[in-house]
């Protein structure tokens, strides 16, 4: 697993329906190294922290591979990295494999999964339709929030590498399942 893109975003106000929405979630990629902190990244917009931001959803990555399920369905959208509103576009990354709890060494930082994203409306706003919603709930495609235990500078081509695996937890693909239920 490799970091292909490192992404970040500013704050951005949206019309949706009449009503004037705040959103951090329009990313894109930078070609410098970005600082993950112990509640956030560095230089990144976090909006609303009852829902992003914090200790436990210090960092959000996304699967690059998932990028070709959803580019058939959006054919429209501009696609580049960051469309998920994640900071880091990891190849690889496969939530039927990772458990809640296991730590990873990425460049200078050691990260620990905490749990699968629940995608709200603002997802929506980025793809031009709430109909996205639906389709990321009944995925597997959950992309992954990580605790920073040691903070530091992640750059394009870090490799993530598991240092400790927490098999007695479930996996993020799992957890992520329960919560639709």
């Amino acid at each position: 697993m490799k970091v292909i893109s490192v992404n970040l975003g500013e704050k951005k106000s949206i019309n949706y329906k009449g009503k004037i929405i705040e959103t951090g979630i329009f990313k894109y990629p930078v070609q410098f190294p970005i600082f993950l902190g112990e509640e956030d990244v560095e230089k990144d917009a976090v909006i609303d922290r009852r829902y992003h931001g914090g200790v436990d959803k210090a960092v959000y990555a996304y699967s690059e591979n998932h990028y070709e399920y959803w580019k058939p369905l959006y054919p429209n959208l501009d696609w580049k990295y960051g469309m998920f509103g994640e900071n880091l576009t990891i190849s690889n990354l496969e939530e039927t494999k990772i458990h809640i709890g296991d730590t990873f060494k990425l460049g200078e930082v050691i990260l620990e999964v905490t749990k699968p994203r629940e995608p709200c409306m603002k997802l929506g706003l980025r793809f031009g339709t709430q109909k996205v919603l639906k389709q990321f709930w009944n995925s597997t495609k959950s992309g992954i929030y990580f605790k920073v235990l040691q903070t530091g500078n992640v750059c394009i081509g870090d490799e993530l590498v598991l240092i400790k695996k927490n098999e007695i937890s479930p996996t993020i693909a799992v957890v992520y399942e329960t919560k639709k239920s």
